[in-house]
């Protein structure tokens, strides 16, 4: 066992600012934590009673994410200090009298960090806990098994064939080296179509299984985007593997479901448009008879028609492309892209708008800008970057099309195909909080475990890019003189030249700050360049398997799921075993670097780096304090006809809150205005319901299967809906993917700015006649529609779904900073 941490460097009487509020003591560094102990000894030492006042906080170092050190010479009469922002959104500021022990504590601080330069130097290597505690008799690493999570399932060479076994084609990574080593496909497909199929998905990754419903044996697969190219390319293998996906548990389901060469293009149809079109051309005697099998076995027919009964006519299978379509279009460009459609006639495609990486990572980062200075001063956050960052509305997303794949799967009888780019972000996302929302088993502890690990973990979501566990050069920045505002990062001068210097260095990144910011904002509307953007990422595959932090592929991912199940477990208290604590400290430790659970990017990488042997899992901390993480609300009893106990579980998107316990603030801190707003609007609906005569309007239209994605149209701004009952003013329509009926999102945020305010005089209310012409020849150019506008929810061989398709709910939350030390448990 690896001896306790000892402390490198103390600094005595430090002043430590959080929430405006300043606390004395000492501060002490060791080699991976930063600790706070108040009051100092030097007051215990002089009143020994306030010994029993002590406390510690300790912070971990690769948990920084941005490190600031400000210089004042002696003669200002102001200390320099060292202010730091933690990945838990923990602020806080350390006060130095000696400018030189400033310095000296913020060297020591990166040098821990930043630069350490590879992943065996993380405290994960270095941690164990006591050999008497629970937590060391526990072996995390064991809690999972892939093949035991299938059996669960029901899929087992010694249980009853459902259509599905357990191939070990990628035992040795070699097939795919981001899939995990233990993968479920259809009974009827050998792996030798495998190998084929795998040149036709980006790094090799099939559609494979994740999830077999107990009840009505639907499933989920997964899979990454397909190379379809501008010239749209197809592969028979690929298409026999997705529509064998869709068939393999027919013969278990009382609805006969079967795929033949009605519905799809036969199998011996030339490629003649793909690459390597020879190698698809030819079929072995194994690859006919597979075809036989999914296409011919068990035919059924109308008995009234006569007609047989075509696989996907009776059930309504979905492939989820996760992406805005437009993002699918500009990969194209490069040879990847989104299903042709044409050959995969037994399922409807849908595209669910979900921003990228880039998207999220700046929408955190201005939920950041929004609530940076909570360790100066006890101010609310600022409630424009809050609203400006369209937080909540990316959880509402996620959750909105997590519910469209749970409801096809546990409601609709039919299945789901996911897949975004390279299928580990998006894709993990809408897997896990679809299977969330469809088993009651991976809303205990142990099955929300067993979730992270297969459907995160195990499918290779690059958990250390993503979270960037080796930390970035950029993020520790030197402020030398305060009067100049000058910002020098490493690797710049020490900043002791003349302030006419620091200030032009300010000037001129203040400009390119601003600028590039512009051209941020430019671009995002059509989203090009982050496509783009996602197209490198997809195409580096060597980079990928670097330790170094690139800015560009940190996002909050898994946060985002994390926050989505919050919403879950927030507006359905009882389903769920954890608590919220649970999720919080989990998202802790993904940057902790304590254990060895969320190190290196996929399941291989684990493995060759032997980190079950080498470091702890997390899941032991969890479990070794499940008391700690149980929801006393928890009711385990599942009764479909009792409200409340029913199997499944869907998201109300009108009721997304912020997290405000992970961004330690107070649920008024953060959502007293939206639960403000939200009571006002449901007093207002309740006034004009009761003062309406009763129509047949009142009630929102009934969504069947066929009408779940082909949704009205959107009633403009400020005329009454045809469509709906009347809505308070100023209350605009949201329209969500999932039922084409109102989004309750718009309730919640009024829009306080008029949108008249800007367009019309203040004196007549009409708009000015030259403002009027520019507008009316504004709008018949069609600006801010269709491609370069909202990207419609498209259904492939059909019309846009929706016009609106991206949810514009608007999102403000007031909130004060009162905040107390957390210690590390």
């Amino acid at each position: 066992m690896a001896a306790p941490p000892q402390t490198k460097q103390l600094y005595p009487n430090i002043q430590a600012l959080r929430g405006g509020k300043p606390e004395l003591g000492d501060l002490g560094l060791n080699d991976f934590h930063l600790v706070f102990r108040f009051p100092p000894q030097s007051k215990t030492d002089a009143d020994p009673d306030l010994k029993k006042q002590v406390k510690q906080a300790w912070f971990a170092f690769h948990i920084v994410s941005q490190c600031n050190l400000r210089l004042m010479p002696p003669s200002s009469g102001i200390h320099s200090s060292i202010r730091i922002r933690f990945r838990d959104f923990t602020y806080v500021s350390f006060n130095f009298e000696d400018e030189k022990q400033a310095r000296d504590a913020f060297e020591f601080i990166r040098s821990r960090t930043c630069r350490l330069g590879s992943i065996e130097k993380l405290l994960a290597f270095s941690y164990c806990p006591p050999p008497s505690s629970p937590e060391f008799k526990i072996n995390g690493w064991s809690l999972y098994d892939a093949r035991a999570e299938f059996r669960r399932q029901g899929i087992s060479e010694k249980l009853p064939d459902l259509g599905w076994r357990i191939t070990t084609i990628n035992k040795d990574y070699a097939f795919s080296p981001t899939y995990p080593a233990v993968l479920a496909v259809p009974s009827k497909i050998s792996d030798n179509t495998l190998k084929y199929a795998a040149s036709f998905r980006s790094r090799a990754r099939i559609p494979t299984l994740s999830y077999l419903h107990p009840v009505n044996n639907c499933t989920i697969t997964r899979s990454s985007q397909p190379f379809v190219g501008l010239r749209m390319k197809r592969s028979i293998q690929d298409e026999r593997l997705v529509g064998a996906c869709f068939s393999a548990s027919m013969d278990s389901l009382d609805n006969p479901a079967i795929a033949n060469s009605d519905s799809s293009p036969s199998s011996s149809h030339l490629d003649l448009s793909a690459d390597g079109a020879e190698d698809n051309m030819t079929l072995s005697e194994t690859e006919r008879m597979e075809d036989e099998l999914i296409a011919g076995a068990n035919a059924y027919y109308d008995e009234k028609t006569g007609k047989r009964l075509i696989y996907g006519a009776q059930q309504h299978n979905l492939i989820v492309d996760a992406r805005p379509a437009i993002n699918s279009y500009a990969m194209q460009a490069i040879g990847m892209g989104s299903e042709n459609m044409d050959y995969y006639r037994f399922a409807k495609k849908v595209f669910l708008n979900i921003d990228n990486i880039h998207v999220m990572r700046n929408s955190l980062d201005q939920v950041i800008n929004a609530i940076k200075d909570a360790d100066l001063s006890p101010f609310p956050p600022n409630r424009e970057l809050l609203e400006k960052s369209k937080w909540l509305k990316h959880i509402a997303g996620i959750l909105d099309g997590s519910a469209i794949i749970a409801r096809q799967v546990g409601i609709q009888h039919s299945h789901a195909l996911i897949h975004c780019s390279d299928g580990w972000d998006r894709t993990s996302q809408l897997c896990a909080l679809s299977e969330l929302m469809l088993d009651p088993y991976y809303r205990t502890i142990d099955g929300f475990i067993v979730l992270v690990e297969k459907d995160w973990l195990s499918f290779g979501h690059m958990f250390q890019l993503r979270s960037a566990h080796l930390s970035h050069e950029s993020w520790f920045t030197v402020d030398i003189d305060a009067l100049a505002g000058s910002t020098v990062k490493p690797g710049e001068n020490d900043g002791r030249g003349d302030a006419i210097e620091n200030a032009l260095a300010s000037a001129k990144r203040f400009w390119t700050k601003n600028v590039s910011n512009d051209k941020d904002t430019t671009s995002s509307d059509a989203d090009e360049t982050a496509a783009v953007d996602e197209v490198k990422q997809s195409s580096s595959a060597a980079a990928a398997e670097g330790q170094a932090t690139r800015l560009k592929d940190v996002s909050p991912v898994f946060h985002q799921f994390l926050d989505a199940t919050y919403q879950l477990l927030r507006q359905h208290p009882t389903r769920f075993e954890f608590n919220e604590r649970f999720l919080r400290r989990l998202l802790y430790h993904v940057y902790s670097c304590q254990y060895g659970t969320f190190l290196c990017n996929n399941e291989r990488q684990r493995h060759e780096a032997k980190l079950a042997e080498r470091t702890r899992s997390v899941w032991a901390y969890f479990l070794s304090r499940r008391s700690e993480f149980t929801n006393d609300k928890y009711d385990p009893v599942i009764d479909d006809h009792t409200k409340g106990r029913e199997r499944l579980v869907f998201p109300r998107l009108g009721e997304v809150r912020w997290w405000h316990q992970v961004f330690s603030r107070t649920d008024d801190e953060m959502n007293g205005m939206l639960n403000a707003t939200a009571a006002t609007a449901e007093r207002v609906a309740a006034y004009q319901a009761s003062s309406q005569p009763s129509s047949g309007l009142s009630e929102p239209p009934t969504v069947g299967v066929e009408g779940a994605f082909s949704l009205a149209e959107p009633a403009s701004r400020g005329a009454a809906s045809p469509s709906h009952s009347p809505r308070p003013p100023s209350l605009p329509v949201s329209k969500s993917v999932l039922t084409g009926v109102e989004s309750a999102h718009a309730a919640l945020t009024p829009d306080t700015r008029s949108p008249l305010s800007l367009n019309r005089s203040s004196s007549t209310g009409e708009v000015p006649g030259a403002l009027a012409a520019l507008q009316d020849k504004i709008a018949g150019l069609s600006l801010g529609k269709g491609v370069f506008g909202a990207v419609p929810v498209i259904i492939a061989g059909g019309q846009p779904a929706d016009a609106e398709s991206h949810r514009t709910a608007r999102y403000s939350a007031e909130a004060a900073a009162g905040q107390e030390m957390r210690s590390m448990d």
